[in-house]
């Protein structure tokens, strides 16, 4: 399959089986529409008419074209759904885990998808011995993996930060006996962050999340505390002075736009100016209903900010001040291996969400959501019906996705989002496959622009 667009003056094809991008001329976009439409007489003819070429010159560009496919590098053939079966067939091996270490927090955020942290149940801590027999089941579930994932989570999880520690110190005791190596993550939204959390963090945290949603009268418009005062003033000075001290270690401030902030490019701009260079800004998670909730008539707009976006970032490239936008970050000739393209996060078989009780649910959107309990981390996975459902899904098991270009970028899309909008993990989120798409369109064009860049440069 071949997917072509337009976008900030560059012409992109991309051929999504072999995953080749190619900017062209507009002759040679012509060209490559036309190809699989009309014969090469035809398409000569419309070249020389439209493009007041000579008919020499069209039939080197289809030569050129011709040329690519035979070395699959257009119109290839997708070879890979007979993969899909059997990529998550294969014996379970757990190799992340996410650890409500509160379901609680100190934010009462209307729009927040866990029930300003409670999902939906009682308020709770997660004790140490919990959190320790949920590492040991990491361990015990993770086959020969070496590399595995934690990433503690609520609710806010610094309403549990001695805890968290603690158990940051027995991973570190078991890598070795155990020939393991953890990599953790924290997400807060930033109330309890002191010198204490900054400094183990900045030890201690391969990622941590931060979230802000941009400018003051957007982020306190639902980032309040239950007396309902809002929370910028309180978490942007120590933001500022967690990101200053953190060196190279990886960060990003995520927020979450509505249809309240719908120009969310604005509030991109003004993290960028508070010093903040690793960004993320997601689509809010609501019900349709929800005052929050985006609506079609919206996309439109959505789709101009992710351009908008997607030209400051090649802008500020150029002027020597990049930022890095997480939903555009891919990798176009290293990126991750067919398997992981066809089988997306492993949610529900590799990455699984961990209760303070100890229940474990496929991921943090499932938590609390009765029919989706897998069991629970001593006495392990009971309900492998679940399960088998997580294991069908990929890129290839919804008939909505068997022609779409984007296939092979998003695995099929979010399980949970798809749960949420259909009823099944196994249907789609159809809003938020044309926002992916988009950004993906945005995200291929700005590697393009730094292709084309470092070429000339090259020259």
């Amino acid at each position: 399959m071949v997917h072509q667009y337009k976008l900030n003056g560059y012409n992109i094809v991309l051929d999504t089986a072999s995953g080749s991008v190619h900017a062209v001329d507009e002759i040679a976009y012509d060209a490559i529409r036309l190809c699989k439409q009309k014969s090469e007489a035809e398409i000569v003819t419309h070249l020389c008419e439209k493009y007041a070429v000579t008919a020499e010159e069209a039939r080197e560009c289809i030569c050129d074209v011709r040329a690519l496919e035979a070395d699959g590098k257009l119109f290839s053939t997708d070879d890979y759904e007979a993969l899909a079966s059997g990529v998550k067939s294969r014996a379970p091996v757990i190799k992340a885990l996410c650890l409500h270490v509160a379901h609680t927090c100190n934010l009462n955020c209307s729009y927040c998808f866990a029930s300003q942290g409670r999902y939906s149940g009682e308020r709770a801590l997660m004790s140490y011995e919990t959190g320790v027999r949920a590492l040991d089941f990491l361990i015990e579930n993770s086959g020969t993996r070496h590399n595995l994932e934690v990433d503690f989570f609520g609710g806010e999880p610094l309403m549990n930060w001695d805890t968290v520690k603690r158990l940051v110190a027995y991973a570190r005791k078991r890598e070795q006996e155990a020939g393991k190596r953890f990599r953790f993550t924290l997400t807060t939204n930033g109330m309890l962050i002191d010198d204490d959390v900054i400094d183990f963090c900045n030890r201690e945290m391969d990622n941590v999340v931060l979230s802000l949603d941009g400018r003051k009268e957007v982020h306190d418009r639902l980032r309040v505390d239950y007396a309902g005062n809002g929370s910028y003033e309180r978490i942007v000075p120590k933001f500022q002075k967690f990101v200053a001290a953190r060196s190279d270690k990886s960060y990003y401030m995520r927020g979450t736009y509505t249809r309240h902030n719908l120009d969310f490019m604005n509030d991109i701009l003004h993290m960028l100016k508070l010093g903040f260079k690793e960004l993320s800004m997601e689509p809010v998670v609501c019900a349709p209903g929800d005052p929050e909730a985006l609506r079609d008539e919206d996309l439109p707009i959505l789709c101009e900010q992710y351009e908008k976006l997607a030209a400051e970032m090649i802008k500020r490239r150029r002027e020597g001040r990049p930022f890095t936008f997480y939903h555009y970050m891919i990798d176009l000739e290293g990126g991750p291996c067919i398997y992981k393209r066809i089988s997306g996060c492993g949610s529900g078989t590799e990455y699984m969400a961990v209760t303070p009780w100890g229940d474990l649910y496929p991921c943090h959107q499932f938590v609390g959501n009765p029919a989706y309990l897998l069991g629970n981390i001593y006495e392990g996975i009971k309900n492998e019906g679940v399960r088998d459902e997580f294991r069908h899904v990929n890129a290839y098991s919804r008939p909505e996705c068997r022609d779409c270009w984007a296939q092979l970028y998003c695995s099929g899309g979010c399980a949970a989002n798809a749960y949420h909008a259909s009823g099944s993990v196994s249907g789609i989120y159809e809003y938020g496959c044309k926002l992916f798409k988009k950004r993906m369109e945005c995200a291929i064009m700005v590697k393009v622009a730094e292709s084309l860049d470092a070429a000339e440069q090259d020259a």
